[in-house]
């Protein structure tokens, strides 16, 4: 009897210092950033990377909920990792093209939301963002016709959505564009 009593408070001290498994720390860090407690959810997806440092989208969530925090650098670090863990998640290349834009990486943006836009063809955000990356770019000429292009589209692809805020922010943006170039 005294054997079984130990045995079970083993148990149980064994478990609760092993804690949660990463997918649960996951899960955990997912009810967190739900709520917006973005601090605690970094803390349980990086309790989830240290268990499975292999996971794509446990480290795009980090970089997700490092973005909510203004955490910039720490965003990109995430989601250049989760990218290269997973090179053809689309959005993970869309939300790290928004956190260059945000940092002013223009060239990294552009390289990111390329590739987006070349496969998934209707992603709004992503057109919209590649228009404003180039819309800044200042390292060359004047990428004119890229700009009014993304925008165009992303206009279009937002009305076709019914994401009519999105596609009247971006037609202001387009028409501010439009202006600049002298093309209206």
């Amino acid at each position: 009897m005294r054997l079984s009593i130990f045995l079970v408070l083993f148990l149980l001290q064994v478990s609760s210092a092993w804690g949660l498994s990463p997918e649960q720390w996951f899960q955990e860090g997912n009810r967190f950033s739900a709520e917006g407690r973005f601090e605690e959810a970094v803390g349980a997806y990086e309790k989830s990377i240290a268990g499975n440092a292999l996971s794509p989208v446990a480290h795009y969530n980090l970089g997700v909920a490092y973005k909510n925090l203004g955490r910039l650098g720490n965003a990109t670090t995430s989601l250049e990792k989760s990218v290269e863990l997973e090179p053809v998640n689309m959005e993970a290349r869309v939300t790290l093209g928004n956190v260059y834009n945000l940092q002013e990486r223009w060239v990294d943006a552009i390289g990111q939301l390329n590739i987006v836009v070349h496969r998934k063809k209707n992603d709004a955000e992503a057109h919209g963002n590649l228009g404003w990356s180039y819309y800044n770019y200042n390292q060359g000429p004047p990428f004119k016709k890229l700009v009014v292009l993304n925008l165009s589209r992303a206009v279009q692809l937002f009305k076709e959505q019914n994401q009519f805020p999105a596609a009247e922010a971006t037609q202001k943006f387009l028409d501010e564009a439009l202006n600049k170039f002298g093309s209206r």
